[in-house]
């Protein structure tokens, strides 16, 4: 898709906040500071739309992105933030239970994991939660550009071994700096929004 208008439609924390155009919707998941804005960024064509922080946790609602009138992205908080008290990271689960489990317009995730390390028991919990709502999955593994490419296979297995990703999930590996993996990127989330 080519991409010239974006726009922040709303920042939502319950579903009657929730816009109501019908566009169909691709939700960003991953851990703080794994780098869901570079990605979203990388996917628009811009330098620094959606917000890059070096402070992890700092997205606390769910931001839904419209895409050239199309499609919403949708941001969602982050997760593993440690500086936040844990009535507050329940809350924020609460509400990204909510929009997976009960938007109609949700056609696919995209769950970012760190491709220089192997997921976390937060990754495989977040990929088990989109398995269990049977929600079409894209793992997006970032940050291969500081990975060998002699090594990048081996990122590849560890992290589709870790996750026990199925055969409907997709793995595609991305580097925000040399946009590997965007076009891939692209054709999925053109494929669940068609």
């Amino acid at each position: 898709m080519q991409v010239h208008n974006v726009d922040l439609t709303i920042s939502a924390v319950r579903p009657n906040q929730y816009p109501t155009e019908g566009y169909p919707e691709i939700a960003f998941a991953g851990r703080s500071n794994v780098g869901k804005s570079s990605l979203i960024n990388a996917l628009i064509n811009r330098k620094s739309f959606a917000r890059t922080s070096s402070q992890p946790g700092k997205t606390q609602t769910l931001n839904f992105y419209d895409v050239e009138s199309q499609l919403f992205f949708v941001d969602v908080p982050g997760y593993g933030y440690a500086k936040v008290s844990q009535k507050e990271l329940d809350k924020w689960g609460a509400m990204i239970e909510t929009y997976l489990s009960s938007r109609d317009q949700l056609q696919g995730v995209v769950s970012l994991v760190d491709a220089r390390h192997a997921p976390t028991k937060l990754d495989q919990q977040m990929v088990n939660l989109l398995h269990y709502y049977d929600l079409p999955i894209l793992v997006v593994g970032t940050k291969i550009d500081k990975v060998k490419k002699s090594k990048r296979n081996q990122s590849y297995s560890l992290i589709k071994k870790t996750l026990q990703l199925g055969e409907n999930d997709e793995l595609i590996l991305f580097s925000a700096l040399d946009k590997t993996g965007k076009d891939q990127v692209w054709n999925w989330i053109e494929q669940k929004t068609k």
